[in-house]
């Protein structure tokens, strides 16, 4: 199939190169997104932590560099090959390292052009280009579009990138899904445990002379004291019960005013955090036999071409399977300080790398959606020490930083409200690790032909 498909140039098929400016405009608290490097992920603009900028300086950074639908937009450096496509109805600005690419639609399908920027092939030409650096390796604007792929015809684009992207549609509405859940589950979090608001409403009651129980029913409730009668009764008691468990005060503390009762409690002491082992070339099998060493790159993309293997006999606190709890403490501080549950399999965990162990499930739900919560904190923690464009979360800083921790009952109420939101959001992940499996297995397949159209779309069909 693929027989006479034609190796062209990014450049001899009509795709070109847009540079960004190369300075960085001031970031403000409310305005329009300029998207930098950490929201490229997994070929996806994410504006998760986006910086917003001025009306002005959002049109001046655009008038050189406007992102279009379906245009790729590339990262030269930190993560030099990286991309992320531009979907409809997103008006955004680019950050400096970033370049966009466009096809002029005469040779390429422009929604064809991101999975030309994905795949082996891809990441071929990164390597082959690629200049290594001293801190960073970057790619040169003037070599990118030397870049070469196979050209299919045009119907053939755009029958693989119906293939491809109904896949990644699946995987889109996961995702939606998954956040969205997540969100909920964050907003609980930060009512009880951040903004204190069960019991501040408690207090507020009583100095108004209301119901205390009732009051923080309604906050926890986003209802008003009328609507809490118009709940069914099982809405009412469960309520009740969730409410009855906050104090009615609050005390002084070293985090301020906090819910009567309640601990301050190094972030350090809600887990126990073991960090991973140093593994050496030495270490490594030539095989890819035994257990795969588990790095920042594994967290973020699971197994892959690079993911390096040993037969070392490793110490036990440092196994990781499906379902454990893990966070990166050093790296880029934007990109790379996560908490991330693991669904890669077995392996060993390499060494700036935290493997969580709890003592129970809710406890370990509280402290998942603490690290969430606290990540500005830890990057701004991690940036204030910042060298080299790296920083690093230490045993010490987690020691000094302090959280408000609830009473045992509190934390058993968390985890029936939130484990199964936690453990639904798991699942979805679980999929979507299959469906971006299945969907890169057939990309460097359907780009180089070696896969017939009829067979993928069957397949596809199949799932459907």
């Amino acid at each position: 199939m693929s027989a006479d498909w034609p190796i062209v140039t990014l450049k001899e098929a009509g795709i070109g190169l847009i540079d960004c400016d190369h300075k960085t405009p001031k970031e403000q608290d409310g305005g329009f997104p300029y998207v930098g490097i950490p929201q490229l992920r997994d070929g996806r603009i994410v504006l998760d932590g986006v910086k917003l900028i001025s009306e002005e300086d959002f049109h001046h950074w655009r008038r050189k560099a406007k992102p279009l639908p379906n245009d790729v937009i590339l990262s030269r450096r930190c993560n030099p090959g990286e991309i992320a496509y531009v979907p409809t109805n997103l008006d955004i600005a680019l950050g400096q390292n970033l370049v966009l690419l466009r096809s002029d639609g005469v040779k390429v399908f422009p929604p064809f052009l991101r999975w030309i920027t994905q795949g082996t092939n891809w990441w071929n030409q990164v390597k082959k280009y690629i200049n290594v650096g001293a801190i960073f390796d970057s790619l040169k604007c003037a070599e990118i579009p030397k870049f070469e792929f196979k050209l299919p015809p045009m119907d053939e684009q755009k029958r693989i990138s119906k293939i491809l992207e109904d896949l990644d549609k699946k995987v889109e509405i996961n995702h939606q899904t998954a956040q969205t859940l997540e969100q909920i589950a964050q907003t609980v979090f930060k009512s009880w445990f951040v903004d204190f608001e069960p019991t501040k409403a408690k207090v507020c009651a009583k100095e108004n002379r209301q119901d205390p129980g009732r009051a923080a029913m309604a906050i926890m409730s986003g209802k008003s004291l009328k609507e809490l009668d118009l709940l069914c009764q099982e809405q009412q008691e469960s309520l009740h019960i969730s409410a009855s468990l906050f104090p009615e005060s609050l005390m002084d503390s070293g985090l301020g005013e906090i819910p009567e009762g309640w601990a301050e409690t190094p972030l350090y002491e809600t887990a126990e955090y073991v960090n991973g082992g140093a593994f050496r070339a030495a270490d490594f099998c030539e095989s890819g036999e035994g257990l795969p060493i588990i790095k920042i790159a594994e967290l973020k993309q699971g197994i892959y071409d690079g993911t390096k293997f040993t037969l070392k006999n490793v110490k036990e606190r440092h196994f990781i399977t499906n379902d454990d709890v893990l966070y990166s403490w050093s790296g880029s501080p934007e990109t790379s300080l996560e908490v991330f549950k693991w669904f890669g399999g077995d392996g060993w965990l390499n060494q700036h790398i935290f493997k969580l162990n709890f003592e129970s499930q809710e406890k370990k739900y509280f402290t998942y959606y603490l690290l969430k919560h606290m990540k500005p904190v830890l990057i701004a923690t991690a940036q204030h020490k910042q060298t080299t464009g790296l920083g690093h979360i230490t045993v010490a800083d987690m020691k000094r930083l302090l959280v408000a921790y609830p009473s045992v009952e509190i934390l058993e109420r968390f985890r029936e409200l939130v484990g199964p939101i936690y453990d639904k959001c798991s699942i979805i992940e679980k999929e979507n690790i299959e469906l971006i499996s299945l969907r890169d297995t057939l990309l460097p397949k359907l780009l180089s032909g070696e896969l017939s159209l009829q067979e993928a779309e069957q397949n596809n069909k199949a799932i459907a």
